[in-house]
């Protein structure tokens, strides 16, 4: 028993011993992993993905008086599929014509009570001044009776004939004021007239005016093109059921395909690297073997807050200096926008360089032991950094982080 005991103690021992030795000895081994110094142009450039777009385009546009009728926003109920290739004046897209028949229905109602008054008026007029004229009539003859009485009269009394002439006053005074009553009456008749008559030309104009609308809900292409849809605020495409406004009737596009863009939204840290004119690469993710060269067209001034994003970014475009038949609105793309080039420096890899407090230094080996080595750093991009100072061309730099690296140590610049 105690030999076993004895046995089992002393492999325990060897075990524990050669862990030990194991562990130890995997602990103390550091290989480095080198990266050289290089020397060239160092770009910086910010990254991004887009959407293509036509530079320009012909718009399919639905009615543009919606406001004369009473309407504002109108559905589309039917819509040609995207990418059809039309000729000018194919159809496109038909608008819901619900609302529209309902307001002219109630415009030809109220048409029809007009043109019914107006009808009335002119009857009830004709017929009243043509009383009016027969009473004028029939008081001229009375003036003419009284004359011939007055002119009968000469070889009676005085006093008859004074009478005769009070007549012959009186009616010509009433004819008078007869032909003057007409006169008004006449030209209140033609005012009542006029007035109807206005009311009657602008319900006329206004029916007129909803036929010529409800005409423009049958949309038809303005050109030849392929269709594509508009883009809505919120990035949504324009499908059966969305909206038009009267301030913004736009159904789709005919984009000309000779100069396309990316429309691109640059995130609010790095837009202050971007600028008019900087150079960049477009990459379409439909055709990642083909690379297309650009340059920036348009930076936003002000920032929006897109779908799905926390934060802002600003809309930039990019206009493709190349044309190929492969490239077509909706595609999207990965963009890179070269802000910055320094000619002729040296670069290391970005994990190469450490810091402490305000001292910037590289890992190297120098006379069999690594060390630390001071170093003056520039600008960086995404991968990369600037050494402005401290190494050379083809000098060797650690990537590996070594142990105990507080320890190591550091040579200063001189």
């Amino acid at each position: 028993m105690n030999r076993k005991k004895w046995i089992l103690s002393s492999v325990g021992v060897i075990i524990v011993v050669a862990l030990w030795y194991f562990l130890r000895t995997e602990a103390s081994v550091f290989e480095p992993i080198f990266a050289s110094v290089e020397r060239g142009d160092f770009v910086v450039s910010v990254y991004t993905t887009g959407e293509l777009e036509a530079k320009n385009s012909e718009n399919i546009l639905g009615p543009g008086n919606l406001r004369s009728v009473g309407l504002f926003n109108v559905l589309i109920a039917e819509l040609i599929p995207e990418g059809t290739i039309v000729e000018k004046g194919d159809w496109v897209a038909t608008l819901d014509r619900t609302e529209i028949a309902t307001r002219i229905q109630d415009r030809e109602t109220e048409l029809e009570r007009l043109e019914t008054s107006f009808t009335q008026a002119m009857l009830d007029t004709t017929l009243e001044l043509r009383m009016a004229r027969d009473d004028l009539i029939n008081l001229q003859f009375n003036v003419e009776e009284a004359r011939i009485t007055l002119e009968q009269s000469k070889f009676e009394p005085p006093t008859a004939i004074r009478q005769a002439e009070i007549n012959l006053e009186k009616l010509e005074r009433s004819y008078e004021q007869a032909v003057n009553n007409y006169e008004l009456r006449r030209q209140k008749a033609e005012a009542r007239m006029q007035e109807i008559g206005a009311r009657l030309s602008q319900e006329k104009r206004r029916f007129q005016n909803m036929l010529d609308v409800l005409e423009e809900f049958e949309i038809r292409a303005p050109i030849s093109g392929m269709v594509i849809y508009k883009r809505n605020w919120d990035g949504s495409k324009t499908t059966v059921g969305s909206q038009i406004s009267s301030w913004d009737n736009t159904v789709a596009t005919l984009p000309d395909f000779s100069v396309m863009m990316s429309r691109t939204y640059v995130n609010e840290v790095d837009i202050s690297k971007v600028r008019v004119n900087q150079q960049a690469e477009v990459i379409v993710d439909a055709f990642p073997q083909s690379r297309f060269t650009g340059f920036v067209t348009e930076v936003a001034n002000v920032g929006e807050q897109r779908p799905n994003q926390d934060a802002r970014v600003f809309e930039v475009k990019i206009q493709i200096n190349e044309s190929d038949t492969i490239l077509r609105p909706s595609m999207t793309t990965k963009n890179t926008i070269v802000t910055h080039v320094e000619k002729d420096v040296l670069f290391i890899p970005i994990e190469a360089i450490h810091a402490t407090d305000s001292i910037a230094y590289v890992f190297r080996q120098h006379q069999g032991r690594t060390v630390r080595h001071q170093v003056v750093t520039g600008i960086r991009n995404d991968n990369q950094i600037v050494i402005k100072e401290g190494l050379g061309e083809g000098d060797q730099v650690i990537l590996t982080l070594p142990p105990n690296p507080e320890d190591i140590r550091l040579i200063s610049l001189n």
